[in-house]
């Protein structure tokens, strides 16, 4: 009958295995040992580590002042406040914005030419209010201050 051969593995050494490790990183990791080392020198230059040495010697006094400040009626309206302009935000449609956005420049221009040169006549004034894209603003803020009333009269209980 055929005896069974012995196997005998060797006793695995867990730290052994780790020192070892630790022997080769530098060899191994050479550039990003040298990549992160530049990043905590910037932070050094730019005394962001100054800055967290600070906050974690006085983190429960920062603490403290953070949460008596937030006690304030103030600042929970505040932060209910930012949560519905997030809301707000996150319902509009970027494109919306987009042109919302590319307007306001022009407008602005066109308010600052309009304080130095001389306002208007009559008949200027008839030429501007029926311009198609001065109709397209009304429209669009009519049906802003239209949802507005909605809400109000709504919120109010009318």
């Amino acid at each position: 009958m055929a005896q069974p051969i012995p196997l005998e593995l060797p006793k695995r050494d867990p730290r052994e295995e780790l020192r070892s490790r630790l022997e080769h990183a530098p060899a191994d990791h050479a550039k990003a040992l040298l990549a992160g080392y530049e990043v905590l020198q910037g932070l050094h230059d730019q005394g962001v580590l100054e800055l967290l040495r600070g906050l974690l010697a006085g983190g429960d006094k920062i603490v403290e002042s953070v949460v008596d400040a937030t006690k304030t009626p103030e600042a929970t309206r505040s932060i209910r406040n930012l949560l519905v302009m997030g809301k707000v935000f996150g319902s509009i449609d970027p494109a919306l914005l987009e042109k919302f956005a590319g307007a306001i420049p022009g407008a602005l221009e066109g308010a600052a030419k309009a304080q130095q040169a001389e306002p208007p006549g009559f008949w200027g004034m008839l030429k501007i209010l029926s311009g198609k894209n001065l109709r397209r603003g009304l429209a669009v803020v009519n049906g802003l201050l239209e949802g507005w009333g909605k809400n109000f009269s709504t919120a109010s209980g009318r």
